[in-house]
């Protein structure tokens, strides 16, 4: 089978190419910096920029299957030019992606494009599946747009799957990134009350899902790739103290400090959403890391 991977150059999509090449798929990586070539073996390499049609999109419908990852960062501040890129980015790309299907038979073409867990908004202690409605927030805005993007290949007879992430947690890229200088200084605490729900996922548990998703024919719609067992902040950050033997003794970032350094942003890390994976549970899927502490010990000890 031959795939086509957007956003493949990513500490996400890296894990994933890997683990597709393991596995005897033939991966073709779309990238504006063909000095990335390097980044991959027993991979096709294809130059262009997802956001803009072009050439590219003909290596699309020669492809089996699609896994579209691509989209600017989220974390930093969002002025209203970010956000409208942080938009544009995934909207672009998806619609390039649908404009390349449907230009083939796509009745044999499986779509599997990234969301986000924040397609539900802001909630408190609720545990939501995949039937839940899109919340309110900007970022639920912006999962709802692209997920309705993606989903315009079905028309086309193409098979749709809405991967939407966790928090996902890697050793090159992702939250851990962002706040583990903090924690390795001892400088780590919880955020604001610490009560917010954390839904996570370890990158490799992350990668096997996809893959589970290709080859599983039945996963239709919205899927969430969440662990099975979401933490509150406060746990979280207790135990990844724990892990790098570096105790949370520091008093919680109150919330409007937050608010003053990172602006809207911030809500994200002060709320949060109790999202459980019911469709991969349904079908018994097998997580190598469903315990927090088991993946931060994999992450960061081994």
């Amino acid at each position: 089978m031959n795939v086509f991977i957007t956003g493949g150059t990513g500490f996400v999509g890296r894990t994933l190419t890997g683990s597709l090449i393991q596995k005897g798929y033939s991966a073709y990586v779309l990238t504006r910096n063909p000095a990335k070539r390097s980044l991959f073996q027993g991979v096709s390499v294809v130059e262009g920029d997802p956001t803009k049609s072009g050439p590219w999109q003909e290596i699309v419908k020669e492809c089996d299957a699609v896994f579209n990852l691509a989209g600017s960062s989220i974390f930093g501040r969002w002025t209203q030019a970010n956000k409208q890129n942080i938009l544009d980015s995934r909207i672009s790309t998806t619609r390039n992606i649908v404009d390349a299907l449907s230009q083939k038979n796509p009745s044999d073409t499986h779509l599997l494009n990234a969301s986000a867990i924040g397609y539900y908004g802001y909630h408190q202690d609720e545990i939501l599946d995949e039937s839940e409605p899109p919340g309110t927030d900007f970022l639920a805005s912006v999962a709802e747009q692209w997920e309705s993007e993606a989903r315009k290949a079905e028309a086309f007879g193409a098979r749709v799957v809405l991967c939407r992430f966790g928090i996902i947690l890697g050793q090159k890229g992702g939250a851990l990134e962002k706040f583990l200088p903090l924690f390795k200084y001892g400088l780590g605490s919880r955020l604001g009350r610490g009560k917010q729900w954390f839904s996570w996922i370890h990158e490799q548990d992350l990668a096997n899902i996809l893959l589970h998703l290709l080859s599983t024919e039945d996963f239709k719609g919205p899927v969430n790739c969440t662990a099975p067992h979401p933490v509150r902040n406060r746990e979280m950050t207790d135990i990844l103290g724990s892990v790098l033997k570096r105790p949370t003794v520091l008093p919680p970032v109150p919330g409007f400090i937050l608010k003053v350094a990172l602006g809207e942003f911030a809500e994200n890390l002060l709320n949060g959403q109790r999202v459980v994976p019911a469709k991969l549970a349904a079908r018994s899927f097998r997580f190598l890391y469903p315990d927090i502490r088991k993946a931060l010990e994999n992450l960061l000890l081994e």
